[in-house]
């Protein structure tokens, strides 16, 4: 079945790097926060002021969308800040905010900017969608609707013409792929309970991917949770019921993950970029799908179900504490030198080996994650080299370009 509709595929940006995968493996816009004013605040580097001009010439360039996340709880010493950040983010020319404040709410409209609310929010019906219309042209449902439920709206916005400041029907934009939060929409006081530590003010400590003991205090009987994290959810994944979700008339699909590597970028937008392509243009099909699944494997993930969006009633939970990933990397060293004549790169090797056949992986601010096989290589001048060990120098061809801040790594089972 061929899709008339084509969504707008959204990828997350922690650092530069993961911009960078983002912007090379097909993404349509990036979301990224600055400093400490967001959900992600101690999950990742974060990018300053400073670099918001960086980030929106390189994403002009590629003529993708940039959303700035300015979506934590905001208090009145804040404010500053915030009026700070969205004249600098407006004069960088940056496309909207996600917000869910009503003060930074306010003030994005105050000086002409677009607004996109949080799943914050909790957005669940289209009463909520019609009050914030006043305010944004695009909303993020809450993470508890099925797909009908969010078709509902989707309908209703067309049927009764709700539009947003600009004058254009109102989008709606869901999670797509990531992580889950057991708290309704991420909203959770357990880490600021524990360790004082807000989730709400992007500090969560990540309680719910612990184990457990459970004791009743009457009796003293003990349970001890062996098989299941039951605070922590698997992974959301929708790839491989694209095709209904694309139906509902979402116009965003949204990925998760600020906090995760920028290989786990590359891929996750890579996947999604071929399948949301696939949808349109009536390819969509089963192999497609379990060739798309096993690829998101290799990247960081634990475990991967449905979310609520098929209608269960409760959570899948993941059985361990980490990632599941079928793959992992492992650091051997980094860039020398590059020629880009020849697209010869040289690297020295600081810790294990590499050998013809490996897959490695080469990330970096500018180059982001770029993936490769060794085909051939030189170590130390010498040619028909098949392995480079510690203190080697290597010369690998490449086809992009390689940068001396370049990290080498190798890919290896997990």
């Amino acid at each position: 079945m061929t899709s008339s509709r084509k969504i707008e595929l959204m990828s997350p940006a922690g650092d530069f790097e993961s911009l960078q995968a983002a912007l090379d493996n097909g993404a349509d816009s990036v979301y990224f926060g600055v400093e400490q004013l967001n959900m992600r605040a101690r999950a990742t580097i974060n990018f300053t002021m400073e670099d918001l001009p960086e980030i929106a010439r390189r994403c002009k360039e590629k003529n993708v969308r940039t959303y700035l996340t300015l979506n934590t709880i905001i208090y009145d010493h804040d404010l500053s800040v915030v009026k700070t950040l969205l004249n600098k983010a407006k004069e960088a020319g940056l496309t909207a905010v996600i917000a869910m404040d009503q003060a930074v709410i306010a003030y994005a409209r105050q000086i002409g900017m677009e607004v996109h609310i949080s799943t914050q929010i909790n957005i669940t019906n289209i009463e909520t969608v019609r009050f914030y219309s006043l305010f944004a042209d695009t909303m993020v449902m809450s993470r508890e609707l099925s797909l009908n439920q969010v078709k509902k709206i989707c309908q209703q916005i067309e049927k009764e013409q709700i539009k947003g400041p600009s004058g254009n029907l109102v989008e709606v934009e869901i999670f797509g792929h990531g992580a889950l939060c057991m708290a309704v929409s991420g909203k959770c006081y357990l880490s600021l309970h524990s360790h004082n530590s807000s989730a709400n003010r992007g500090a969560c400590k990540q309680n719910c991917r612990r184990k457990y003991t459970v004791i009743d205090q009457e009796s003293g009987f003990e349970i001890e949770l062996d098989n299941e994290y039951m605070m922590s959810p698997k992974d959301l994944c929708t790839i491989d019921f694209l095709d209904q979700l694309v139906e509902t008339g979402v116009k965003v699909l949204k990925i998760e993950g600020r906090g995760r590597a920028p290989e786990y970028v590359a891929t996750t937008t890579k996947c999604y970029r071929e399948a949301i392509d696939a949808v349109a243009d009536g390819t969509y099909n089963k192999e497609k799908v379990a060739d798309w699944m096993k690829r998101l494997e290799t990247v960081y993930n634990r475990g991967f179900w449905s979310g609520y969006y098929l209608g269960q009633k409760l959570g899948e939970w993941t059985d361990s504490s980490g990632s599941k990933a079928t793959q992992k990397k492992v650091y051997i060293g980094k860039g020398q030198h590059f020629f880009p004549k020849t697209n010869i790169a040289v690297f020295l090797i600081e810790s294990f080996d590499v050998r013809v056949g490996d897959k490695i992986l080469i990330q970096g601010p500018t180059t982001g994650s770029q993936e490769m096989v060794v085909e051939d290589m030189r170590v130390d001048k010498k040619e028909g080299a098949l392995t480079a060990e510690k203190s080697d120098l290597v010369t690998i061809k490449t086809n992009f370009k390689v940068r001396p801040s370049d990290k080498l790594y190798k890919i290896v089972d997990a």
